[in-house]
């Protein structure tokens, strides 16, 4: 009897060794969760035996128990490393058509396959919600792989220019006239940005601001040029009639004023429209040669401070762009930035949790299943109810306390050597009562 105690006492000194030794060997395995060796004692009695004498049977592993509280963090240079900080689970799935097949884990070590998918190191598709790309809300909750498309964007022209700049009050005629933007001494100030083409070609778009005072104070003259891939810079011309008080020429182009007030506010209209491109003669290839701008002005002021440009932005024009940046946010959503200059949220981050973490059942890989013990998963966002928010960038280490572990492994050194001491002291008082005689 006793060398059976002794014999289920070195089993449990084994179990809690190799426990302990898994834990150190996944000291830095991302996403590890420690495992801790729980045992219960072996006790047996009958109405024939008096309880009050009877001793124990030994011992016995009643359950290896992972601990699911929060590693540390390790910071890289990855956007697609992910880590949760709070309550909640990655779900990934082997198969891409079955994402009802899958597993949660707190590894977030991401990257993009051949196919621009987000998968893990073992080649698992992480799972997340459609997003409306116009709202950032999601469109449904059903669990998909995620896909960040390396293009975006059929081209498209052109046609709202928005305008936004303070004119200097202090400011008066160009020693030049009439204006020619071949000559800087014929107009005060200018700036420019890019505009697009039906076929996603890029131009120069100037504007030329001309001062009329102190001949008529509060007044600028204001012309526009297009700049082809060549370099040709051609005169693009105000579609306004010869009666508007606001249209003007100036040698062979044709622009528009813009007056202000004593406070600096603009009196005259906020929006010029300019003739098609083909009127202008401006060489646009096979592009659409219909194509015109509308020069929309707003918070246009003349202060006496000096010339700042607030905002010159084409706001629909725009050629094809190539994926060039991954960002994404506290909520699990993926903001992917193309060379176009948009800004695109392509999908959320699903999270997982369950009512009971202690239940799932352990796959391997940092990965675990959803189980009867565990209950239910229960799908949600980021930063939303229970959940915890999503930091990218960064990387969950293992919850391994490698002092404490050591400490552990010493002590289930010492417990096996002296139930292997008990086992030798059995050993030795059979073989003297077998030399009896």
């Amino acid at each position: 009897m006793s060398m059976n105690i002794a014999l289920s006492g070195l089993g449990a000194a084994q179990k809690d060794l190799n426990t302990t030794s898994n834990n150190i060997a996944n000291a830095n395995t991302y996403g590890f969760k420690e495992s801790r060796a729980e045992f219960s004692d072996v006790y047996s009695n009958s109405i024939f035996s008096n309880s009050k004498t009877t001793t124990g049977g030994g011992v016995q592993t009643s359950i290896v128990a992972q601990q699911f509280h929060e590693g540390s963090s390790i910071y890289t240079n990855n956007p697609l490393d992910l880590r949760v900080t709070g309550a909640g689970y990655f779900a990934v799935a082997p198969n891409k058509n079955e994402p009802s097949n899958n597993a949660l884990t707190r590894n977030g070590a991401f990257h993009l396959n051949s196919n621009n998918e987000i998968v893990n190191s073992e080649n698992q598709f992480i799972l997340g919600y459609d997003v409306n790309r116009e709202t950032g809300s999601v469109s449904s909750y059903e669990p998909k792989t995620l896909k960040i498309e390396d293009t975006f964007g059929s081209p498209k022209q052109s046609g709202n220019i928005e305008i936004g700049l303070n004119l200097p009050n202090s400011e008066s005629k160009p020693i030049n006239s009439p204006f020619d933007f071949a000559n800087p001494d014929s107009y005060n100030k200018s700036t420019s940005s890019t505009m697009y083409d039906s076929l996603g070609q890029p131009y120069k778009l100037s504007t030329y601001y001309v001062s009329e005072s102190p001949t008529t104070p509060n007044s600028w003259q204001v012309y526009y040029t297009v700049t082809d891939k060549n370099g040709v810079e051609t005169g693009l011309d105000i579609d306004l009639p010869a009666s508007d008080k606001h249209y003007v020429t100036n040698g062979s182009l044709v622009g528009h004023k813009m007056t202000f007030d004593s406070a600096g506010q603009m009196t005259s209209p906020d929006k010029f429209p300019t003739v098609d491109f083909k009127t202008a003669g401006v060489n646009v290839g096979g592009a659409d040669d219909t194509q015109k701008l509308s020069m929309n002005y707003s918070n246009t002021t003349q202060y006496s401070s000096p010339f700042e440009v607030r905002r010159f932005q084409d706001a629909d024009g725009a050629t094809t762009g190539y994926l060039s940046n991954v960002d994404i946010d506290p909520d699990g959503n993926i903001l992917a930035s193309y060379s176009n200059g948009k800004d695109v949220v392509v999908g959320r981050v699903a999270l997982v949790r369950v009512p009971n973490d202690q239940g799932l059942s352990q796959q391997g890989g940092t990965m675990w299943k959803v189980s009867q013990e565990s209950g239910a998963p229960i799908w949600g966002d980021a930063s939303q109810g229970s959940f915890g928010a999503i930091k990218n960038g960064t990387l969950e280490q293992s919850n391994i306390d490698m002092t404490q572990e050591l400490v552990d492994l010493i002590s289930a050194q010492r417990n096996f050597q002296a139930n292997s001491r008990a086992l030798d002291v059995n050993n030795q008082l059979q073989q003297n009562i077998l030399q009896i005689r």
